[in-house]
């Protein structure tokens, strides 16, 4: 449920639960710019660096995050990727963050776009993202300190906000502040809206230099902070590998997401693939359906799955033809639970537009028989259960066979509006050909890499689609039943595996059935990792997928 926000008369955002008003009534932007750019000396201060990160201790009505973003969009020396992490422990609505932004032109639009995509906010982290995944915002929904104490990430500048440290004190407290510092390269600047006496003190004590400055009225001074200790910070920063050439090997979802990511931050990706096209193996189905993990104790996999969900249908609403290549419909599962956020995408179609990037050049009809050959400044392998063969016994994957049945519709057919999910799925209504076809499937097979169709598993899919839908099944009698046969790869304990195995080298794959959800979420945690940014996912969820629980140690 989100936070209630009460508007005054005046326009005012109030929060009852602290007693305090959420921004100035001289105007939220005006604060986001005077107090918080312009204190840590934006946007020259990013200018020509490769990316830039931000840390807000208050995420709010979300105006800091607008301000910083409109910067960006405006300044022609803006870096290429700009990281924007932020804390909320009570999301407000999305209409409150619409409403904040009114009658300020150059953010309404900008508001829009993140209350687009202001769904979902369970505790946890979240990246949203925006302008083509140049600008990230990664917000948690828990506690300021315990954020800052679990996340690893490096920060450029410091927006230090919230409620007035009287009303709110634990985000203004001396422990907070330590916190706040432990993620500052040296020479990061902090601003904030007060200029308290205890803030100040802690803020010196923390290792910052700190300058009392004219405020904004209604308040008379600010806080300008300059991080630069008189002793060596704890957990050295290191600042991003400057991007060069990269090698990804596989040309499927993994590999294909894998590429964007990495030439986006400005790598020149090569990828290499056996078949002659991209999406030539798994990612060859025809159909599949994007939707959460759902369990009672809301555990692991649901977790992943519903932050790759998240990331994915942005990709799609981006890159993809609504409604040719893909559709947000939404699923109903066969415990009657409808879950909204859920959508049937075509594989191939996003593979083929995150190939398409700038900086990424395909090569088909490329065997890589061993690493040893590549001379590449960072190796990616993503080539699923092909991955096997290039990593040895470092890692152990699992082929799984999955065959499903499809066929077109045939009009007076009575079909779900949406797609249905339980024990296998049914997908109605996907464009193809100039007609419409249905997809059912899909079988599991264990340890099996044969592609070839069988007979037996179209029997066990609509058997499963009987007992699904059995009207739907009732329909299909007698028609003609096509099938897809691919092979998927899983690890040891069915989880993704991702990280770096040797120096330069490191394994994407094991997606399972789920490449969709993973894929991306994936990619963006390799490069995450790779360049010190904010993780897309909570620490302890990205410890959950990191290979080094599956790595075997060389001999």
């Amino acid at each position: 449920m989100a936070e209630p926000v009460e508007w005054r008369p005046d326009g005012t955002p109030y929060s009852a639960r602290f007693d305090d008003v959420y921004r100035p009534a001289s105007g939220g932007l005006e604060q986001a710019r005077h107090v918080f750019l312009r204190g840590c000396g934006l946007p020259e201060a990013w200018g020509g660096r490769a990316q830039w990160r931000i840390l807000e201790t208050g995420f709010g009505l979300g105006l800091n995050f607008l301000a910083a973003w409109r910067a960006w969009k405006d300044d022609p020396q803006r870096p290429r990727l700009l990281h924007f992490v932020s804390v909320e422990a009570w999301p407000v609505a999305a209409e409150d963050i619409v409403r904040s932004a009114a009658g300020h032109a150059q953010l309404e639009p900008l508001a829009r776009e993140l209350a687009a995509q202001w769904f979902g906010l369970a505790p946890g982290a979240h990246r949203l993202s925006f302008d083509d995944g140049r600008v990230l915002l990664t917000l948690h929904v828990r506690d300021a300190q315990e954020m800052l104490r679990q996340e690893p990430f490096t920060a450029d500048s410091v927006f230090l906000d919230g409620f007035d440290p009287q009303r709110n004190p634990q985000m203004w407290d001396e422990p907070l502040i330590k916190a706040v510092a432990r993620h500052c390269r040296r020479g990061a600047r902090l601003a904030t809206w007060t200029a308290s006496g205890d803030v100040r003190r802690a803020l010196a004590a923390a290792g910052f230099e700190v300058h009392k400055v004219e405020g904004l009225a209604p308040k008379r001074h600010a806080t300008h902070a300059l991080f630069d200790p008189r002793w060596e910070p704890k957990g050295a920063h290191r600042e991003p590998p400057p991007a060069g050439d990269a090698v990804v090997i596989g040309a499927g979802l993994a590999g294909a997401a894998t590429a964007a990511s990495l030439a986006r931050r400005g790598w020149r990706v090569t990828v290499l693939d056996a078949a002659a096209a991209p999406a030539a193996g798994a990612s060859a189905l025809p159909v599949g359906l994007l939707a959460a993990h759902v369990s009672a104790d809301d555990g692991l996999l649901s977790r992943l799955s519903r932050e790759g969900v998240r990331m994915t249908l942005g990709e799609a609403r981006r890159a993809l033809r609504d409604g040719e290549d893909w559709r947000e419909t939404g699923v109903r599962r066969n415990d009657g639970l409808w879950q909204e956020r859920a959508a049937w995408i075509k594989p191939a179609p996003l593979v083929r537009a995150w190939l398409s990037q700038p900086r990424i050049e395909f090569r088909g009809n490329t065997r890589v028989e061993s690493l040893s050959d590549l001379s590449a400044d960072l190796v990616v392998v993503a080539a699923a259960h092909g991955s096997q063969a290039l990593v040895g016994d470092r890692v152990q994957l699992h082929p799984v066979r999955g065959q499903v049945a499809w066929g077109r519709q045939e009009d007076g057919w009575a079909v779900p509006a949406s797609p249905v999910n339980g024990d296998g799925h049914f997908i109605p209504s996907v464009p193809l050909d100039g007609s419409l076809a249905w997809f059912c499937g899909s079988t599991y097979g264990r340890g099996d890499a044969d592609t070839a169709i069988r007979d037996e598993d179209t029997k066990a899919n609509l058997q499963r689609l009987r007992a699904l839908l059995p009207d739907m099944a009732a329909q299909l009698e007698g028609r003609d039943v096509k099938a897809w046969a691919g092979v998927r790869c899983t690890s040891r304990d069915r989880r993704p595996l991702v990280g770096e195995i040797d120096p330069r080298v490191w394994l994407v794959t094991a997606m399972g059935s789920r490449g969709l959800t993973f894929s991306l979420l994936a990619a963006e945690l390799l490069a995450a990792r790779l360049h010190d940014e904010p993780l897309p996912i909570d620490a302890r969820l990205a410890a959950a997928i990191d290979v080094a629980r599956a790595l075997r140690p060389q001999a």
